[in-house]
């Protein structure tokens, strides 16, 4: 196997856009009733794992903030879904609205502070060793 032997560079917009990505993908999905949402929730999870360690650590926590929030909201609106009639869409439709009401206007605001957070370049160094597979 072998290692890369000059650092990478990561450009300050792609830093950005990653930095976003949860938050926008949360409002997308409250913006069409449950069932992106649904679905959403499963993408959400591997945006987090890609963006949660990031090089530059700001991206984390802009990432752990939006999933916060979207997590929070669906993990109130599942099991209090529960209870509700069979037959009613009204009690999801106002789940739904809540969810709206709480995510989106705090998801936009998320979008404006990363906006206005001074983003740079990172260079992410190159690998020092090489691994060798080991032989038993």
């Amino acid at each position: 196997m072998e290692s890369r032997k000059e650092p990478t560079i990561i450009k300050a917009k792609s830093v950005r856009f990653a930095a976003m990505q949860l938050d926008i993908g949360n409002i997308v999905s409250m913006l069409i009733p449950m069932p992106l949402a649904v679905f959403w929730f499963g993408g959400s999870i591997l945006i987090y794992a890609l963006h949660r360690h990031h090089p530059d650590p700001r991206v984390g926590q802009f990432t752990q903030w939006a999933a916060y929030r979207f997590y929070a909201v669906m993990g109130v609106i599942v099991p209090v879904g529960t209870f509700f009639p069979g037959d009613g869409w009204m009690p999801w439709l106002i789940a739904w609205a809540i969810g709206v009401v709480i995510i989106v206007p705090w998801s936009i605001w998320s979008l404006i502070r990363v906006k206005n957070t001074d983003w740079k370049d990172i260079e992410v160094p190159a690998e020092d060793e090489e691994f060798d597979d080991v032989e038993d």
